[in-house]
């Protein structure tokens, strides 16, 4: 796929990875959008969904509608399924970043409740000394790749992460693996226990305020291509087989050479499909002062 220059946006190739896409806006275009959604404050798109959708329709004003649809085009084709983007130093406002993030996601589907914040979007901090229930805060400790959603009775297309600030922060990059890349796909994939509902839980965990039992298989097929809901984390085995296919999934997702470590710089977001782009998060260099803070959204796809 070459660059395409235009007006408003240029598509390229991700510097950090050849299956990634990283869009370009014109700087000024950026800024307008900004003063467009000015006068709406963040409070209002948390209470007036429809607010959401007005973000995004101003952001198309600015772009055009060929945006939306080139978005749309990177997050369906399989060959590439991701890109970053960012606010390109228009803003260092956190308000605007969630706008920003807001009116890209509503471009392109619609997110889900996030049981986390209670709302469509959750913000949250890695931080030196933090007592969670959860790999998400544990900064010295490498989060390991995984799908989202898979605990939820929601379908989970996409993953959006923006990273909103970040100080004294050595390490932390985003972990990324386009399933078609992983060497050991097949192996899995074949293995009588790829089609054999599993429970999925985060029951008891207070951080992900969800109570519910979920029940899918490891891959699933869409559009006659392979696709996968897994998270160690979640898993909760019934057997000792089913345990020790999950352990081996994982400790081969681990493993392999083609996970790609990206940089995200603050004020930019990463989207993701998330039926076959696994990711993570690797392990922070040790630093007392260390902060970044993250928003959040995941959800599905729009039909029209």
């Amino acid at each position: 796929m070459k660059a395409q220059s235009l007006a408003a946006f240029e598509i390229q190739v991700h510097p950090e990875h050849s299956r990634m896409r990283h869009i370009k806006m014109n700087e000024a275009l950026v800024n307008d959008f900004f003063e467009a959604v000015s006068h709406i404050d963040v409070e209002k798109i948390e209470y007036v969904p429809f607010m959401r959708f007005y973000l995004a329709d101003q952001f198309r004003k600015q772009m055009g509608e060929e945006f939306q649809r080139q978005i749309r085009d990177i997050l369906h084709d399989r060959d590439t399924g991701g890109f970053t983007i960012g606010v390109q130093n228009q803003t260092d406002d956190l308000d605007n970043y969630i706008k920003f993030a807001t009116a890209l996601s509503h471009l392109i589907g619609v997110p889900n409740f996030d049981g986390m914040s209670k709302k469509y979007y959750a913000r949250f901090s890695v931080e030196h000394e933090f007592d969670s229930d959860t790999y998400l805060r544990k900064a010295y400790r490498l989060f390991y790749l995984h799908t989202d959603g898979t605990f939820v009775n929601e379908q989970t297309d996409w993953v959006l992460m923006m990273k909103l600030e970040e100080r004294n922060a050595v390490g932390g990059e985003s972990l990324l693996l386009h399933l078609d890349d992983w060497e050991d796909l097949n192996q899995f994939l074949n293995h009588p226990l790829a089609t054999q509902e599993y429970e999925f839980s985060q029951k008891g965990r207070a951080s992900k305020n969800v109570e519910e039992d979920v029940y899918n298989t490891t891959f699933f097929m869409k559009n006659n291509k392979p696709c996968i809901r897994f998270n160690d984390q979640c898993s909760v085995p019934k057997t000792i087989e089913q345990a020790i296919y999950h352990q081996k999934i994982s400790e081969s997702l681990e493993k392999t050479d083609n996970k790609v470590a990206l940089k995200l710089p603050v004020g930019d977001l990463i989207l993701i499909n998330n039926n076959f782009w696994l990711h993570g998060r690797d392990a922070f260099k040790e630093d007392v002062n260390l902060y970044r803070e993250l928003m959040r959204q995941r959800g599905y796809f729009a039909s029209i």
